[in-house]
Order: structure tokens, then C-alpha cells, then sequence
């Protein structure tokens, strides 16, 4: 440290550089906090500086593609916090499986009323595994064009309705 600091030090330019930084007047101007603060928001700041606001969901019109990738984001996490649930219950509940079967006959729900239920259970699996399965085709590059990227998703829509049907009569 002593070495640098002393070659420092010699250098004509440097020493020059620092005397001249000492001799020089600084002065400071008072200036109130009124004149510092924008009272204009954001949105003002933007709209002044011709700024467009980023399109958002309020925007679009509500088309087959966005509603399916929404709908297939939600049934994903649904899934994922249905099979957290499930699992954390199996761990701190104190009772098995066939207690809270026992407990579901109590109810004495009808047939119909019991396989409607388990399709809404089901629906999401169905949904996200058609889905899935859309998206692996894509993956390999096939109906991307506009028209077949619609025709798959309401077959889609069809084979998730199927499937589920499947699972909720079981």
C-alpha cells in the first residue's frame, strides 16, 4: 500500500489533478422540496411522455387460445395443491381412507349427484392431461398453423370431457 500510494504521489500530473480539486469553490444552492416533488402520478408522467399503457387481459378479446392457456395454468395448480392437500392430510389426519369414505355414504347422495361430483373432481386431470398432450404435439411442431392450433383445441376440449366423464363413472 505504501509503495503505491508513494508512486502516486510522485506523479507531476496526479499532484496537480489534486491541488487543483482542493482550490476549486463548491457552492450550494437552497432549493425548497416543493420544486423537487411531481404531483403528477405515474399514469400522468406516462401520458405526458406519450407513453401507451402495456396491453393487458382488459384489452383482448377473449379468444379460444388465451382462455385455453389460462384454464390449463389453473387446472395445473389445482392439481398440484389438490395433491398437497391430500398428502398433508394423509400425514397429520388420524383416521384412514375408509373413515372418510364411511362419512361420504353417510351423506347418502344419489348416483347422479355422486358422479357429478367426482367429474368436477376429475375434470382438472382430464383437462390439463389433454392439454398436456396438445402441447407435446406442438412440441414436435406439428398444428401450429392458426386453423389446426383451433381445430386441436376443441378436440381438445372434447377428449378432456371424455375423459373425465371416464374417470367420474369408475
Amino acid at each position: 500500500m505504501f509503495a503505491l500510494t508513494n508512486t502516486i504521489t510522485r506523479s507531476a500530473a496526479l499532484r496537480q489533478g489534486l491541488l487543483a480539486a482542493a482550490n476549486r469553490q463548491v457552492s450550494l444552492k437552497v432549493v425548497p422540496v416543493e420544486s423537487t416533488v411531481k404531483d403528477e402520478s405515474y399514469f400522468e408522467k406516462n401520458e405526458r411522455l406519450g407513453r401507451k399503457v402495456s396491453p393487458h387481459l382488459t384489452i383482448y378479446q377473449p379468444q379460444l387460445t388465451s382462455i385455453l392457456s389460462i384454464t390449463h395454468r389453473g387446472t395445473g395448480m389445482a392439481l398440484g395443491v389438490g395433491v398437497w392437500a391430500l398428502g398433508l392430510g394423509a400425514l397429520i389426519s388420524s383416521h384412514d381412507i375408509s373413515h372418510y369414505v364411511t362419512i361420504v355414504e353417510g351423506l347418502q347422495l344419489s348416483d347422479a349427484q355422486l358422479t357429478a361430483i367426482k367429474f368436477i373432481i376429475a375434470y382438472p386431470a382430464g383437462f390439463h392431461t389433454a392439454n398436456g398432450i396438445r402441447h407435446l404435439l406442438w412440441d414436435t411442431g406439428r398444428f401450429l398453423k392458426i386453423k389446426e392450433v383451433y381445430s386441436t383445441g376443441y378436440a381438445m376440449l372434447a377428449a378432456s370431457f371424455v375423459l373425465s366423464g371416464i374417470l367420474a363413472l369408475l
